[in-house]
């Protein structure tokens, strides 16, 4: 279907109106794990026993993110967005108004069907109705809420669950969710598919095991009372599945994750490359609160305020990602941006309770400007070359690797944290050490760091057909 064919005059408003939905299922997700010891208390239970409701809400992720390109071709884009809207809106008060865990878990389950249809779905609507020209602003304004909201994620759920009730985090959901709701109504195009593909009943399985797995074995190396050994035989099965629907996928005439998109470059780029990338940086929102309430014994509070730094470079540096990609190109960008945000990853290992407050914030907050500048270039990156007929397989496909590799950067910090601590001695794995932070942001650099070298592979002129600057060269990405 044209784009061309959709547009109107609040075809404008589409990014907002997507990023605002997006916004609210990313900070959902990152104010819960704030609120789960006041929510194991209000259950009668510990905070353990809630693990089951996270593990629910990925499961429903899972499942579901693969299947939400075939549905929105189906069924129609505004269709399925809408009604995601309304089942992650409904599940909200439900996880409000819970009384136990099974209640919860439950709720948490229809939560992430929900979840799963928007995300993906949202982003389709964004990338189909806008024109090439514009793209690069587009897919800025509806990155930033997963930018943003890991890191304001949590001190605001602290303030909640402080200063009011746990239940709160979840009903605040409804009055955004009516009015997303009310609007996308009003502006979103009801995109269709082509053609009526069947259903890949196989792939679906496959593909919802793979994701299962992976996500369920980071979850598992995230907590310290699981042996890692296991954690990583669940991801190493999943990643085996995977291979078997990528392989399944290649050969099937409508695979429900359309893997001949990897054909594309710059989209290949974006999804391989790019899922290390975020991996390295994923993993600091996870060590970094540790490293300040642990490693320099502040309060959860003033630890959030630190955070903030990193807060304000994130989304300071969205103002400038358009004009920096247009003057500088794609690939120049990326590998200037990756090697500074690995480097100042590890610098925050090198933190310590002594070193100058405007020092620590200095380098918090460079860490949000590179992890900003790069989440927002991976994003515009991946559509920039992708034919109108492959944008639904484009979007399902990027979305099932961003929502991998957010649990498997958590992981790849906890397993990082605990490889360090045994390294430097402790056995129990709940004690840690600056040696060992030390360590942990050492080794989420160095990943961040060996990723660019899949940048330089890059065209020197890609992204140009969106208004990436260019300096000449090739049009292929070198072999």
């Amino acid at each position: 279907m044209s784009a061309g064919s959709t547009r109107n005059a609040h075809v404008g408003w589409l990014p907002y109106i997507v990023a605002a939905t997006f916004f609210m299922e990313y900070l959902d997700t990152t104010v819960i794990a704030t609120a789960l010891p006041q929510m194991a208390q209000s259950f009668g239970v510990g905070p353990n026993s809630l693990s089951l409701g996270m593990t629910a809400y990925m499961l429903a992720l899972a499942i579901f993110i693969p299947a939400s390109g075939w549905v929105a071709d189906r069924c129609g884009a505004r269709t399925v967005f809408v009604s995601a809207i309304g089942v992650f809106t409904v599940a909200s008060i439900l996880c409000g108004l819970s009384q136990n865990v099974t209640e919860f878990t439950a709720a948490r389950l229809l939560q992430g069907i929900g979840g799963a249809m928007m995300v993906p779905v949202g982003r389709l609507i964004v990338v189909r109705s806008t024109e090439k020209a514009r793209m690069m602003q587009a897919i800025s304004t509806i990155t930033w809420p997963a930018i943003a909201a890991p890191v304001v994620g949590p001190p605001i759920g602290g303030f909640i669950t402080t200063y009011a009730s746990w239940r709160w985090i979840f009903l605040l959901n409804v009055p955004f969710g009516l009015a997303a709701i009310a609007v996308a109504l009003a502006i979103v195009p009801n995109l269709r598919g082509t053609e009526r593909k069947p259903l890949d009943l196989v792939g679906l399985l496959l593909s919802g095991v793979a994701l299962t797995a992976i996500l369920y074995g980071a979850e598992l190396a995230s907590q310290p009372a699981t042996n890692p050994w296991i954690a990583g035989a669940v991801v190493l099965g999943g990643l085996i599945v995977g291979a078997i629907a990528f392989l399944h996928a290649k050969h099937h005439p409508y695979p429900l994750i359309d893997v001949s998109t990897l054909k594309v470059p710059t989209f290949s780029v974006t999804v391989i490359t790019g899922s290390f990338t975020r991996i390295g940086i994923g993993a600091v929102p996870y060590l970094m609160p540790l490293l300040f309430q642990v490693g320099f014994g502040l309060s959860a509070f003033r630890s959030g305020l630190l955070l903030l730094a990193s807060a304000l470079g994130n989304l300071g540096m969205k103002a400038l990602t358009t004009r920096i990609l247009q003057r500088y190109g794609f690939r120049m960008v990326s590998i200037v941006d990756v090697t500074v945000a690995g480097v100042f990853i590890v610098a925050c290992g090198l933190l310590t309770p002594n070193v100058p407050l405007a020092l620590i914030l200095f380098v918090v907050f460079v860490y949000g400007v590179a992890r900003s500048m790069q989440f927002s270039t991976l994003a515009t990156l991946a559509y920039a070359d992708i034919p109108p007929q492959q944008m639904s397989g484009a979007s399902t496909l990027w979305s099932a690797a961003a929502q991998m590799t957010i649990g498997l950067g958590i992981a790849f910090g906890a397993v990082s944290l605990r490889i360090a601590a045994a390294f430097n001695g402790e056995t129990s794995g709940h004690v840690f050490t600056l040696a060992d932070f030390r360590l942990a942001f050492l080794f989420a650099g160095v990943l961040t760091l060996l990723s660019v070298l899949g940048y330089m592979g890059l065209a020197r002129n890609a992204g140009q057909s969106i208004g990436g600057g260019s300096r000449g060269g090739e049009t292929t990405a070198k072999s």
